[in-house]
């Protein structure tokens, strides 16, 4: 095997140069945004400052201070953004701005199928929720469920007559009437 050289293709063979994503401005236009990869130095800022906050997370304790102050997160959604950064703050809501960060953060730091997975469901990658019909059965389950084997409530008139009155908490207000 000395013999055998291993080719390799160009890095730009297989790497995306960016990520676009449609976006519905303020004006009601969507509109597609191209988020540049970013440079070497910058991704390097996102994965220590993403590396930081994993940790605290499954650490499970709340830290005392914020990871990040304002300009901080700022600074951590233009580094993710790059170019775009200007256009989308200008164009976009604050929640389309930060979920637009956020799917390329997650692009940055792991690949374009978690970007997806974020930019689709909101949720933290893995822990995406079940979809939309899953959780209208699963609703519908248990509420029947608890409809079944529930007990009426002291305030149900389910097998009494019509017309008797309700008993008054406390012992105030007028007796019952005889039936």
């Amino acid at each position: 095997m000395a013999g055998t050289a291993t080719q390799f293709e160009a890095l730009d063979d297989f790497l995306d140069d960016g990520l676009t994503l449609p976006v519905t401005g303020r004006d009601g236009r969507t509109r597609e945004y191209h988020i540049p990869d970013p440079t070497a130095e910058a991704g390097i800022r996102i994965e220590r400052i993403t590396t930081l906050a994993a940790r605290l997370a499954a650490g499970g304790s709340v830290p005392e201070q914020p990871v990040l102050d304002d300009d901080e997160e700022q600074d951590l959604y233009r580094l993710c953004l790059g170019d775009a950064y200007d256009r989308l703050r200008a164009e976009v809501s604050w929640s389309m701005f930060k979920h637009v960060a956020l799917t390329s953060m997650f692009w940055i730091t792991a690949d374009a199928e978690t970007a997806l997975e974020y930019w689709r469901t909101g949720e933290a990658p893995g822990k995406a929720g079940r979809n939309r019909a899953e959780r209208r059965q699963i609703s519908r389950a248990s509420s029947v469920k608890g409809a079944a084997n529930g007990t009426p409530s002291q305030a149900s008139t389910s097998g009494t007559r019509a017309a008797s009155q309700r008993r008054s908490r406390g012992g105030q207000g007028r007796a019952p009437r005889p039936i």
